[in-house]
């Protein structure tokens, strides 16, 4: 990680229906507008080559589950306040496959033979939220990458647009929702938009229109990916827990801010 910061784009990435939504950055200059990709692989060899991937999904899966889940959730749940909920537990390595297995090939049932493995492989006998089991996907699909691409783990850091946010705001737990009843909450998205410009991001990115097929507070904690990326590349953002242990497979399982 020694190249000149004029050379050097990060990238700061988010979920959504379509793939991912990617915003490419400077270190502490220009802002790419965001764009929809469909696949994680495809962001990892962009023409960009970024140097630093601050990414929302969780990295490295235990083999056992800890009580309450990984240590990098539970980390960081006790910062957020009212937004720990949005801090989902992710089961075991077997379970997490499990949820994206063809059989049964019924959702709801491969859901609750899901929760079966992870309360059996788990020190406190839990299963873990139906939310998270719809971003199980995502988790498979970079869990698998890093694996069959080890040299690439070492840029890729897993971040939470929560926990970013609570750095941004002076390590304080927000005040407003970023989503209520399932429909974005735009006095929680203002927040968030006024805590990107106090980070440092121009309006052109915060104020731009989401990509189609990209939610606009999807492209939001996209742009606080962003933030964490460039902390992380200026050697000042703390992995929670620190130092970050790893899954049997080496990789690192810590939330970065």
């Amino acid at each position: 990680m020694n190249a000149s910061k004029g050379n050097v784009w990060l990238a700061g990435i988010d979920g959504c229906p379509g793939g991912w939504v990617v915003v490419f950055a400077r270190p502490d200059g220009e802002v790419a507008p965001a764009r929809l990709v469909p696949t994680f692989a495809e962001i990892v060899r962009a023409p960009e080559g970024p140097h630093i991937i601050a990414i929302d999904v969780p990295i490295g899966l235990p083999k056992f589950s800890p009580a309450k889940g990984r240590l990098a959730e539970s980390a960081v749940r006790s910062l957020l306040g009212e937004r720990r909920s949005s801090v989902f537990r992710i089961p075991s390595r077997r379970a997490v496959y499990a949820s994206v297995a063809t059989e049964p090939a019924d959702a709801h049932a491969r859901f609750f033979h899901a929760c079966q493995i992870a309360r059996e492989t788990s020190e406190d006998g839990k299963a873990f939220a139906k939310q998270g089991f719809y971003i199980l996907d995502k988790v498979v699909e970079v869990d698998t990458y890093l694996r069959q691409h080890p040299h690439d783990v070492a840029r890729v850091f897993e971040t939470h647009p929560e926990v970013a946010f609570w750095r941004m705001n002076g390590e304080r737990p927000l005040s407003e929702p970023k989503k209520m009843k399932n429909r974005v909450c735009q006095p929680g998205l203002q927040l968030r938009r006024n805590l990107l410009r106090r980070a440092g991001l121009p309006d052109s990115a915060i104020d731009q229109r989401a990509p189609i097929g990209v939610a606009e507070d999807d492209l939001i904690d996209a742009l606080a990916c962003v933030v964490i990326a460039r902390r992380i590349h200026d050697k000042c953002a703390k992995p929670f827990p620190d130092p970050p242990p790893r899954d049997e497979f080496g990789l690192p399982m810590a939330i970065w801010a």
